[in-house]
């Protein structure tokens, strides 16, 4: 057993070695608001106290850091405890039109950019023979690209090439606040060798679908629409 200094995990040995990846929420948020802030897994770990290894281990093994651990964390990235576990919705930023009758707010193309890079589960929405489909992928965000992997013989491979939508929403019913992002452009196969590494190195976890997805497909937004509602008192 291995104990990770000042954590309270202790992880057996040869863990990242021999187990298959198993990240939770906490890891996927974590990993986003690293990747956000420009920080890799030794920079992170470095700046909190703890090392890479155990940033690997919180962000793709499922390690639950103690509260005292998350304190650190939150503090380097520059967020609160609540906002890496999911217990808050994700911190109004930015300029917005409001309408104060309907506790609506308009998100702007900025905007709309950085939840997409909070979240890790969206849906892409596509034409088939069959009529509209609408797939939920987890993605990541690289570049400007929008990224997801899928096997060769699915729907999003076949809608290659195609006009596609893509939506990520955050809903918290108990406070009554809500936001939702579309984007919208053209769905295609990522085929360039700089392009697949950058994705692979992107990647924090194994698709939840399961299965050989290996196929990465990309959506490069030309258009956004977002919105925010919020339960007025």
């Amino acid at each position: 057993m291995t104990t990770i200094s000042g954590t309270g995990y202790r992880a057996p040995h040869g863990l990242l070695d021999h187990a298959p990846a198993m990240g939770t929420d906490l890891g996927r948020r974590l990993a986003a608001r690293r990747a956000a802030a420009g920080l890799s897994r030794a920079d992170l770990g470095d700046r909190s106290g703890f090392d890479a290894h155990y940033i690997t281990l919180v962000e793709e093994r499922g390690a639950l850091p103690s509260i005292g651990t998350l304190v650190r964390l939150a503090g380097v990235l520059g967020t609160t405890v609540e906002a890496l576990a999911g217990r808050t919705p994700v911190p109004e930023a930015g300029p917005r039109a409001k309408d104060p009758a309907a506790g609506t707010a308009v998100l702007d193309g900025a905007e709309c950019r950085r939840l997409l890079g909070v979240r890790g589960i969206g849906r892409v929405a596509v034409f088939t023979a069959d009529g509209p489909a609408v797939l939920p992928v987890n993605y990541l965000v690289v570049g400007q690209d929008i990224a997801f992997r899928t096997a060769a013989d699915t729907v999003l491979a076949r809608a290659a090439g195609t006009d596609a939508a893509f939506e990520v929403e955050r809903i918290d019913e108990v406070a009554e606040q809500a936001w939702s992002v579309l984007a919208v452009g053209v769905l295609e196969t990522a085929t360039h060798p700089d392009e697949l590494r950058r994705m692979a190195r992107a990647a924090h976890s194994v698709p939840w679908a399961g299965g050989e997805r290996t196929r990465w497909m990309k959506l490069a937004p030309v258009r956004f629409t977002g919105r925010r509602i919020a339960h007025l008192q």
